[in-house]
C-alpha cells in the first residue's frame, strides 16, 4: 500500500469516529499545554528572580563586623571588632580567588541642600568598582572616579530618588549642592533601578561620593575608630571560587583582627551567592515537579489514545482478517496502525504545542511583577515536549499495532462487524 493511499485511509478511519478522536487527542493536547506552561512559569520565576537579585548585586558577598563568640590569641570571647579603611587592601593581597575586596561607609540622616530643595540623605563612601558590584546604573555623567578618589574631591553621585528631592524635573549635572556644611559637585545621576534587598536603604535615595572624601569630611565619632568602616564588599572571581573566596576574606580578617576564622559572629557574611544557589535550585526543584505533572497528564492521554486504538482493532477485525486473506502482510498492517497513531498524536501534540507557545506570549503582553519575567518557553522545554510526544506515539502504537497484526484472517472473517 502506498503512502498515500496509507494516509487517506486512515483519515476516513478518524473521520468516521470524530468525537472519540477529539476526546483522544484533547488528552495529548492538554498534555502538551500543562508541560509547556509548567515549565516556562518556572523559568519566568528564575528569571525574574535573578533580575531582581542582580539589581542589589551579582555574586557579592557582605562582610559585617560583630562580636567574637570564641577564645582567640589569649582575648576573650565577646570583644567588638571593627573593620579599618585600608583592611581591604591586605584581605585582597591575601584572597586571590577573590576579583575586588572594598570598603562601604555609610553616614545617615545627613542634611543636604540644593538651591531648590532640602532633603536629610543617607551619604555612601565607596570606591569606583562599587557602581559595578551594586549595579549602579547611570542615567547621566558619571560615577566618581579614581581620580576623585585618590584627591579626595568632593563630588557627588546621586540616586534618581534623592536627585528628585532635591532638584524636582530641573538638571542637576555640573550643579552645586551643600553635604553638610560642604560644597560637593554633581557629577553624576542613577538611572532608577527596583531593588527588593537592602542592608541600609534603597540606592535611588542615596547620594555617592569618594570613600575617601567621606572619611575626610564626615568622621566617625568614639568609641568608633576614626577609620572605621561598616562593613566590607566581596566578588569571587568565578562562582567556582565562590566559598575558597569567602574563606580567604574570614582567614585574612581574623589575621588582621586577632579572632578565630570559624567565629562567624565576629565576621558575619550576608553571602548573595549562596542565596542565589540556593534559590536556584528551588526554583529548579519546582521546573521538574510541574514539568513531571505535565508528563504524567501526558501519558495518561497515551493510555487514551492507546485504549482508542485497541477498540478500533477489536471494531476492525473483520477488515483487517479481509485484508491479510487478500495478501496484506503483517508489516503492512502493523504500519497502517502505526501510521494512524502517530498522526491522532502529533496533530494534538503540535495544536497542545501551539495553544501553549500562544498562551504565553498572550500572558507575557500583561504587566508582570518585578520578581516574575512572565511565562518564558525555552528550546529545551520544546524539545523536551516532541520527544515525549515520539515516545508517547511509539508506546501507544507498539500493542494495539500488534494486537492488529497477530489477527487470524480466519477466525477474523467469522466475527460480524464490531463483534
Amino acid at each position: 500500500m502506498l503512502f498515500r493511499d496509507l494516509l487517506r485511509d486512515t483519515v476516513q478511519t478518524l473521520s468516521a469516529h470524530k468525537l472519540r478522536t477529539a476526546l483522544t487527542m484533547f488528552g495529548i493536547a492538554w498534555g502538551i499545554v500543562s508541560i509547556t506552561l509548567m515549565v516556562a512559569a518556572g523559568e519566568g520565576l528564575r528569571v525574574g528572580q535573578a533580575k531582581v537579585a542582580e539589581q542589589f548585586g551579582k555574586d557579592i558577598m557582605i562582610v559585617f563586623a560583630g562580636r567574637t563568640s570564641m577564645q582567640a590569641g589569649g582575648t576573650r570571647a565577646g570583644r567588638q571588632i571593627q573593620w579599618r579603611g585600608d583592611d581591604h587592601l591586605a584581605v585582597e593581597a591575601q584572597s586571590p580567588d577573590c576579583a575586588f575586596v572594598m570598603p562601604e561607609l555609610g553616614r545617615s540622616g545627613v542634611p543636604i541642600r540644593s538651591l531648590y530643595n532640602n532633603a536629610s540623605l543617607l551619604v555612601t563612601g565607596s570606591l569606583p568598582p562599587f557602581a559595578g558590584v551594586r549595579s549602579i546604573p547611570v542615567a547621566e555623567g558619571r560615577y566618581p572616579s579614581w581620580e576623585d578618589e585618590k584627591e579626595v574631591r568632593r563630588v557627588a553621585f546621586l540616586g534618581s530618588d534623592a536627585k528628585k528631592q532635591l532638584f524636582g524635573g530641573r538638571p542637576a549635572l555640573g550643579e552645586t549642592i551643600r553635604v553638610g556644611e560642604f560644597p560637593y559637585t554633581v557629577v553624576g545621576i542613577m538611572k532608577h533601578k527596583e531593588q527588593d534587598s537592602s542592608y541600609d536603604g534603597q540606592d535611588i535615595a542615596k547620594v555617592f561620593v569618594p570613600f575617601a572624601t567621606v572619611l575626610r569630611d564626615f568622621p566617625n565619632k568614639p568609641p568608633a575608630r576614626p577609620d572605621s568602616v561598616d562593613r566590607l564588599l566581596a566578588v569571587p572571581k568565578s562562582l567556582e571560587q565562590h566559598e575558597a573566596c569567602k574563606w580567604q576574606v574570614r582567614q585574612s580578617l581574623a589575621r588582621l583582627h586577632g579572632f578565630d576564622p570559624h567565629d562567624k559572629e565576629a565576621a558575619g557574611i550576608w553571602d548573595t551567592v549562596e542565596e542565589a544557589q540556593a534559590f536556584r535550585k528551588m526554583t529548579d526543584g519546582m521546573k521538574y515537579f510541574l514539568g513531571a505533572v505535565g508528563l504524567a497528564t501526558l501519558f495518561i492521554g497515551g493510555i487514551g489514545v492507546m485504549n482508542v486504538m485497541l477498540v478500533a482493532v477489536r471494531e476492525r477485525t473483520r477488515e483487517i482478517g479481509v485484508r491479510k486473506a487478500v495478501g496484506a502482510t503483517r508489516d503492512s498492517i502493523i504500519r497502517q496502525f502505526f501510521v494512524e497513531t502517530m498522526i491522532v498524536v502529533f496533530m494534538s501534540g503540535g495544536t497542545g504545542l501551539a495553544v501553549g507557545y500562544g498562551i504565553c506570549g498572550l500572558v507575557n503582553l500583561l504587566p508582570m511583577p518585578a520578581f516574575f519575567a512572565g511565562l518564558l518557553p525555552t528550546w529545551q522545554s520544546g524539545t523536551m515536549a516532541f520527544l515525549l510526544l515520539g515516545t508517547v506515539a511509539v508506546l501507544s502504537a507498539l500493542y494495539p499495532a500488534s494486537r492488529a497484526a497477530a489477527v487470524d484472517p480466519i477466525e477474523a472473517l467469522r466475527t460480524e462487524v464490531g463483534g
